[in-house]
């Protein structure tokens, strides 16, 4: 039975704050990704119901539309506020696109408890030090092993497992305890659709249409890169500008580099072609626009070998080397990171051999502190690691020298990387490594017991009303009676909502209709507590009363003094 076919089963929470799934133009490959995760779980992921939890109300109809598109929909599709939604307790889990669980383990314990469901995260970089700072404060969060933090490669997870270690070091000699515990690293990549980015590729009329746009002969080379075009935050071109100058000198065959994305500083792309002549001046350099779907969709078709020498911290997976792989495309990729866990080095192409800048010599600490103290930015931060970060440029030529000159070399490295693909890193296959491992939460969540807790709100992050209540002369309780100011009716609460500065903030009270019939409960009884007003509405709506109360002592309709 192939892992479509078997019957649905369980649910999922997924925190998506937009609520609608939809990209930007230039979008970061974390938003990418994430859609595409998401869209491949309603579709692959074998749950019955999925509930997108937002921050605005959202039709679940649309989101459906988002998810599904025209295609099947194997899924029932919720949606539903994330403040108040219980759908995470009713799934026992719940999936963010990033990493950020610290506030949500709290929002579970003050609303349920810590076994109440599982947590679970996904890590898309881990250079920003804000990010890395977002990661370890789990640590100190109310979170468990039955709680996750998704790593998309193994360096991922040895990274984390390092900083935890360190950290963990620090929190110890700092109380005299022992570290904490840590939420678990599975490694579960991202994935691409296999079939679709093979559709694409093997277009005869769009291979020779592109090809006659750029005037190439069959036996000229076509080499793609597609990505940012970001020296600071991708990769510096000049390595592969020098490569495939190499390369093409070594092999006599005309090469054309085609660079498919999109250029986020207004001076960029004067820095790339200024970096071309000077490195590639054999080598027919174009920039193409990236956000072109149809001219990308070409380029796929068109090009007999993808190139990435990437050398920047913030790449942590890597998606592009599998959609070229999925084309059917040889790839010379750097090994770094995420690229050595999907591409086999003399299989699907070539691994890159890469360097380092020195450690422990004090100017890696220099950049940090330059970012973190002196307010440098994380652009010139991560660019200065990478310009001190080499990639063998002669490996990279002869790399791409041997696919220049073995048509058939490019062909069978082309064909393993599709069977990789299909076998690893599609997202049919990924979908179901996600839903495996809700299933593995869920039975370390059964298994466990209530950890001991003595804090039920977070001390740090805590309720405003009680943190601060010593800035007040007294606090609204439950036992203070209250009365109704003279000359005030219920219509002057009503038509508080006409003022804008009245209404304002009006999402956590209740409607001024109720907070009208409020004011008549004082008013027939010429005073009376808070609990004695609360009691005659519904439980599920005391809350926003106790608040509307507030507001009515804040706009003067009602008194607390005697």
């Amino acid at each position: 039975m192939t892992p479509d076919a078997q019957s649905p089963r369980g649910r999922l929470a997924i925190l998506h704050p937009p609520g609608r799934m939809s990209l930007e133009r230039n979008p970061f490959g974390k938003d990418v990704a994430n859609l595409q995760l998401w869209q491949a779980l309603a579709r692959h992921g074998g749950y019955a119901r999925i509930d997108v939890l937002a921050t605005r109300p959202v039709d679940a109809a649309e989101i459906a539309s988002d998810l599904f598109g025209d295609g099947p929909r194997p899924t029932e599709i919720g949606s539903d506020l994330a403040s108040f939604s219980t759908a995470p307790r009713d799934a026992g889990i719940l999936l963010r696109g990033q990493p950020d669980l610290r506030d949500l383990a709290w929002w579970r314990r003050r609303r349920w408890s810590d076994r109440a469901f599982s947590l679970a995260g996904l890590i898309h970089t881990l250079a920003p030090p804000a990010m890395r700072q977002i990661i370890a404060e789990t640590a100190v969060a109310p979170m468990h092993p039955w709680d996750a933090l998704i790593c998309t490669s193994p360096s991922v997870r040895e990274n984390l497992e390092a900083m935890f270690d360190g950290w963990g070091r620090h929190l110890a000699e700092r109380t005299g305890g022992v570290p904490p515990p840590r939420p678990a690293l599975p490694v579960i990549p991202l994935g691409v659709e296999g079939a679709a980015f093979a559709e694409l590729a093997d277009r005869s009329d769009a291979r020779a249409r592109l090809r006659v746009r750029y005037g190439l002969s069959e036996d000229d080379v076509l080499v793609l890169w597609v990505g940012r075009l970001s020296y600071y935050e991708k990769a510096f071109p000049q390595p592969m500008f020098k490569a495939l100058q190499r390369a093409a000198e070594d092999t006599g065959v005309r090469v054309t580099f085609a660079l498919a994305g999109w250029f986020p500083g207004a001076n960029d792309r004067g820095y790339y072609e200024e970096a071309a002549r000077a490195h590639a001046p054999s080598v027919d350099v174009r920039f193409e626009d990236g956000n072109d779907r149809e001219l990308l969709g070409d380029l796929w078709a068109a090009s007999d070998i993808f190139l990435s020498l990437v050398d920047n911290i913030q790449e942590t997976f890597g998606i592009t080397p599998l959609e070229a792989m999925a084309c059917g495309l040889p790839v010379v990729v750097s090994d770094w990171d995420g690229y050595r866990s999907t591409v086999r080095d003399g299989v699907e192409g070539f691994l890159v051999p890469t360097l380092m800048g020195p450690a422990g010599g004090g100017m890696g600490a220099a950049m940090v502190e330059r970012h973190t103290i002196d307010s440098a930015s994380y652009q010139s931060y991560v660019g200065s690691v990478a310009q001190h970060t080499a990639v063998h440029i002669g490996r990279a030529a002869g790399g791409l020298a041997e696919l220049i000159g073995n048509r058939d070399l490019r062909r069978r490295m082309g064909a393993a990387g599709r069977a990789r693909v299909a076998a690893a890193f599609d997202w049919t296959v990924v979908a179901r490594q996600i839903h495996a491992l809700t299933d593995e939460l869920a039975a370390i969540r059964a298994s466990s017991a209530d950890p001991l807790v003595s804090l039920a709100a977070d001390p740090v992050k805590g309720d405003p009303f009680r943190d601060f209540a010593g800035f007040a002369t007294s606090g609204l309780a439950l036992e203070s009676r209250l009365w109704p100011v003279k000359g005030v009716s219920p219509d002057s609460v009503r038509g508080a909502a006409m003022v804008a500065l009245d209404a304002a903030f009006s999402g956590f009270r209740a409607a001024p209709e109720i907070c009208a019939q409020a004011f008549l409960r004082l008013e027939a009884s010429g005073g009376a507590t808070v609990r004695e007003v609360l009691a005659a509405f519904p439980a599920p709506q005391r809350r926003a009363v106790e608040l509307g109360l507030a507001w009515m002592a804040k706009m003067g309709f009602v008194d607390w003094l005697t």
